[in-house]
């Protein structure tokens, strides 16, 4: 028997939509694509990020790669590697881990780029228009090939670079105040078990 692929044609029906996995899609064009695993490296720094940020925004307001934002476009979701939320999305995301476009954006969104063209495209292209269309104040934008972190301020909504971190700049953002570590580290912090 073959299996037919879903079609949505609204995003209400994809939210609906249970295939019993905890697998993550894209919607594009109202096709499922899979979201393939990260990299073990970008992991790392993720799961680094994570650790620096929980003490400065508390468990509840971060939230790694499994939250979803609706966004305009195609595709029309993403999921961020790293985001913080603001206070009102902790009661919105209880049923379910997407903010939608009737909500309010989230404060910052990280992605931390794959190896490929098309990945890097997709990070510091595609995905800053759509985070600049939902008005998400700052975007970072994690470069482990370049060893950089892009920084992203939204103003009169449009992101301007305001910084690109390397080397020994402390990393420091606009809406949580300094981080405490080098832009090096994030990149060094997992090689050698350290």
């Amino acid at each position: 028997m073959v299996q037919l692929k879903p079609r949505f044609q609204s995003f209400e029906e994809y939210l609906a939509y249970d295939d019993g996995t905890d697998n993550l899609y894209e919607l594009f064009n109202g096709e499922l694509i899979p979201v393939p695993p990260e990299s073990g490296f970008n992991v790392e720094i993720a799961n680094l990020l994570f650790a620096l940020l929980l003490p400065l925004v508390g468990h509840r307001r971060m939230r790694g790669h499994g939250l979803e934002l609706e966004v305009r476009g195609e595709p029309r979701n993403r999921f961020p590697d790293l985001t913080v939320i603001r206070d009102e999305h902790i009661a919105q995301l209880k049923a379910r881990n997407t903010i939608r476009l009737s909500m309010a954006p989230p404060l910052l969104v990280m992605e931390i780029v794959s190896p490929g063209e098309v990945q890097r495209n997709r990070d510091y292209v595609a995905k800053r228009m759509q985070y600049q269309d939902l008005g998400i104040p700052e975007y970072w934008v994690i470069d482990p090939q370049a060893e950089t972190i892009l920084v992203l301020v939204l103003q009169e909504g449009v992101y301007r670079e305001v910084a690109t971190l390397t080397g020994e700049d402390a990393v420091v953002s606009t809406q949580l105040g300094a981080l405490n570590i080098l832009a090096s580290e994030t990149f060094t912090a997992g090689i050698g078990g350290g």
